[in-house]
């Protein structure tokens, strides 16, 4: 998996740019609200990024947030919303907007985004609201376990993965800080975490 990349910004042709990575260029697509945050060419540029793997082809989305990322891998796991819609979705509003829309039951502004008619705007709605509650929450345990305003921390990024393999984020979080220690790395967090859960499941 291609979780982020960190280079040169080659082309910009909305919804794909080219990055260019240690003299290799990767074609990412990403949404509008990415685009808007884009450099001038030339320019270096790191982007969050979700690799989608099919028979015919590999396609590298982008985004200028983890914020961004995480809401598309939400919308990925909604009844008959593919890569594309997602895309539409994140360039026809940002995040916060469209999570105020989600928990607003605001059909008519969902419908205005190209591609997204009443029945799609509905079942967003209806499967979105309580994913955007664990969502929100993980955002909110992520900022509060950073100490230095962005800076990598062991806990978050423990935290993170745990939500990444189907942890709800206070159950996450919970694991976590149960083994947390000084000086501890994430991939050491993790593990111990995952160690404390099996053996309270074999209690």
């Amino acid at each position: 998996m291609i979780g982020r990349l960190r280079g040169k910004l080659l082309a910009k042709h909305p919804p794909l740019l080219v990055l260019e990575v240690q003299g290799v260029g990767y074609e990412v697509e990403a949404p509008m609200t990415t685009f808007y945050k884009l450099p001038e060419l030339e320019a270096d540029v790191s982007l969050y990024t979700h690799l989608i793997v099919r028979e015919d082809a590999h396609l590298l989305f982008g985004f200028a947030s983890e914020r961004e990322r995480a809401l598309f891998r939400s919308l990925l796991k909604v009844n008959g919303v593919g890569a594309r819609t997602a895309l539409a979705i994140l360039s026809g509003m940002d995040a916060d907007q469209f999570a105020a829309c989600v928990q607003g039951g605001d059909l008519a502004q969902l419908t205005r985004i190209p591609g997204i008619g009443k029945k799609t705007a509905e079942r967003l709605i209806v499967e979105m609201r309580d994913r955007l509650k664990d969502w929100e929450l993980a955002a909110k345990i992520s900022a509060a376990t950073r100490e230095d305003g962005g800076a990598p921390d062991p806990v978050a990024d423990a935290v993170s993965a745990l939500i990444a393999l189907g942890y709800k984020p206070h159950e996450a979080s919970r694991h976590v800080h149960a083994v947390a220690g000084t000086g501890m790395s994430s991939e050491t967090l993790i593990r111990e975490a995952l160690k404390n859960v099996a053996r309270a499941s074999g209690a």
